[in-house]
């Protein structure tokens, strides 16, 4: 071995302990590391691996059924029929694919290709509302969860939804999905009593969703009985934990399935019957004397009709309203802008959110005050000449104006109803008869009459 060999292989002592040093000091960085990932955050890591395999699914819960006092359904659910597509049971092969495709497509009048599936396409794209071809939506299920049915059509007929299933057999990966939407069989009659369904708001989300209800899916009351017994009519959601694959398919259940419970039915007090008979008249009465006197007087109105020995609610019409069956499955944005932009408000309840002129309707309440304060006897007459003068003052010492206070007859007649005893009064509406035993009337009705209470 010649001189130059011998200086090759002589480390210095300096570099030996170098190399072993980073040694030492790698090993030690992998070793903490190890021991941070495995000891100190192992639970964390534990949870998130477990949170990737696991997946919670909230199995829908079927919503009560409105009926009014005589049995007869006012709100309910219906079979909604939606063809899907599950991407990953689609054939490999591209050319079997299309002719799948085409033969979807003329059965349901969606087109193969339309739009694309750029990022911003494919995360704000939402089922049954997006104008994509087949391809496309089937690319963005394919792309995010390619074991879950992703709806092409919504809401086909019944016949078409078995023509669908006819050809499952030719057609792997279509299949028709049954969904239950509401349904509202009177309609218009009773929407101001019933209301309407609509998504989850924006605001409430964090508080459903708590209660086990998934957004962009369930429905929750909007307007009426849907919204004020949204709780018992909702129901309880199922509940699946379920493990599953990177591509989403499931595996099994890691825990024990709760069923879903269905919500309660409800029977409220209406009739139905009396409900179409009171908007019946009401609309002819409104239309009648726009008719008569050649303008529009009058747009809007209300009827309620109450048993008095029990305080039910037999007849609650609110004039104008809408069609609450054109939300059933979504809010149409032209429609609902329609309604909140029209000047009449049929949105808005008259019957029990309005502030309207009581009308000849406080009658009933003075009268039954007169009664009961024993102002004067059902016998007791007094006298309606069709008008009279109150001195209206409003301090002390003041000499007063004069103002008329006429009775509805006076217009026509310039007369009264004459000598008005407690039932003419009632049963002729006469305005003079009340304001004198309701206010008093000089020694004709004594002690200032019933007064303010």
């Amino acid at each position: 071995m010649n001189r130059s060999e011998k200086q090759r292989l002589n480390f210095e002592p300096w570099r030996i302990r170098t190399i072993i040093i980073i040694g030492v000091a790698i090993f030690a960085f992998y070793v903490i590391r190890l021991f941070s990932l495995q000891i100190v955050q192992g639970a964390k890591y534990q949870d998130m691996a477990t949170a990737n395999r696991t997946a919670t699914i909230r199995e829908p819960a079927t919503r009560g059924i409105i009926y009014d006092r005589n049995d007869y359904i006012l709100a309910r659910n219906i079979a909604s029929y939606n063809v899907v597509i599950t991407p990953a049971e689609l054939p490999e092969d591209e050319g079997a694919r299309q002719q799948i495709y085409r033969q979807v497509s003329e059965m349901i009048s969606v087109p193969i290709n339309k739009g694309n599936t750029d990022e911003t396409t494919v995360k704000n794209y939402s089922s049954c509302s997006s104008d994509l071809g087949i391809t496309q939506i089937v690319y963005i299920g394919e792309t995010n969860y390619p074991y879950d049915p992703i709806q092409i059509k919504c809401n086909v007929d019944e016949t078409t939804a078995l023509k669908v299933r006819e050809h499952s057999m030719d057609w792997p990966g279509v299949d028709i999905e049954i969904s239950p939407i509401r349904d509202y069989p009177t309609g218009s009659l009773t929407s101001e009593i019933i209301g309407f369904l609509g998504p989850i708001p924006a605001d409430m989300q964090a508080k459903y969703e708590a209660l086990g209800f998934v957004t962009r899916r369930d429905k929750v009351g909007y307007a009426g009985i849907e919204d004020y017994f949204q709780d018992e009519l909702s129901g309880k959601n199922g509940l699946r934990v379920v493990e599953q694959d990177v591509a989403g398919q499931i595996i099994r259940d890691v825990e024990t399935p709760q069923d879903s419970v269905a919500g309660n039915n409800i029977r409220l007090t209406i009739d139905t019957r009396l409900q179409l008979a009171a908007k019946t008249a009401l609309v002819n009465e409104i239309n009648s004397w726009n008719r008569i006197l050649g303008k529009t007087m009058s747009t809007n109105g209300v009827v309620i009709a109450m048993n008095p020995k029990t305080g039910e609610i037999l007849a609650m019409v609110s004039y104008p309203t809408y069609e609450n069956n054109r939300m059933a499955r979504f809010i149409p944005s032209d429609y609902y802008t329609q309604l909140i932009k029209d000047p009449t408000r049929p949105l808005f309840n008259h019957a029990i959110s309005a502030e309207h002129p009581p009308g000849s309707v406080f009658k009933e309440a003075a009268a039954l005050g007169i009664l009961n304060e024993g102002v004067v006897t059902p016998d007791y007459k007094v006298e309606d000449p069709g008008k009279i003068t109150i001195m209206q003052t409003f301090y002390e010492n003041d000499p007063g104006t004069p103002r008329d206070y006429v009775c509805w007859i006076y217009k026509d007649t310039n007369g009264g109803h004459g000598m008005v005893d407690f039932l003419t009064g009632v049963a002729q509406s006469c305005d003079v008869y009340f304001y004198k035993v309701g206010g008093g009337y000089g020694e004709e009705v004594p002690n200032g009459g019933l007064g303010i209470y």
